[in-house]
């Protein structure tokens, strides 16, 4: 206790003292680091949703026109649908998010499509392509159906997932895109804007 007090008489601080010192001293060092660290450089991208697009750039890719063969043994070709809505969806008879989705697209054919708007369906089903007649009849799929490849598919991203969609122009311009199950609602939303 002697040799305490005796220490804090020749330092002139208190162990308090001492103690708010150094505090003060590492915020100090804490703060100087986050100022050098903040200063002088553009901000980092950070990770964006897959479906990210500033609000300032706007998306003006033409979509890949491709010709592709139909469920029903002829060639559809994209552009003979300019002037329309179209979305293009990328699935598969057995996928189930596909499966739940598909009766939504049924259903805006079946509300939109004397209005402008036009369906397709890119089949990328492989070893089940026999399964995709079927998979229509029992669904009621009111819109054409085609048969994908790999050149499509990487002229429409390198398809990772299924189902994605693509939302089309009446001028040809892809809008919007998806990964993934979408609502019918985000659907018309698009829509709505685009007729």
């Amino acid at each position: 206790m002697k040799n305490q007090k005796i220490n804090e008489k020749a330092s002139g601080l208190t162990k308090k003292q001492r103690s708010w010192i150094y505090t003060g001293f590492f915020v100090g060092v804490i703060l100087l680091l986050f100022v050098v660290n903040n200063t002088g450089s553009e901000p980092e991208q950070g990770p964006y949703p897959p479906n990210y697009v500033p609000a300032n750039q706007t998306k003006t890719v033409m979509a890949y026109n491709f010709t592709l063969p139909t469920s029903d043994g002829k060639q559809l070709k994209l552009s003979d649908y300019k002037g329309k809505v179209v979305i293009i969806d990328f699935w598969a008879t057995w996928c189930p998010p596909c499966r739940k989705g598909i009766p939504d697209l049924v259903e805006l054919k079946k509300k939109y499509g004397s209005k402008g708007v036009e369906i397709i369906g890119v089949s990328v089903d492989q070893e089940t392509k026999p399964d995709v007649v079927p998979f229509i009849k029992e669904y009621g799929i009111n819109y054409p159906i085609v048969y994908g490849n790999t050149s499509v598919y990487q002229q429409y991203g390198g398809i990772r997932a299924i189902p994605t969609s693509f939302i089309i122009d009446k001028e040809g311009k892809v809008v919007a895109s998806y990964e993934g199950l979408i609502s019918k609602a985000a659907y018309e939303d698009h829509i709505k804007k685009l007729l």
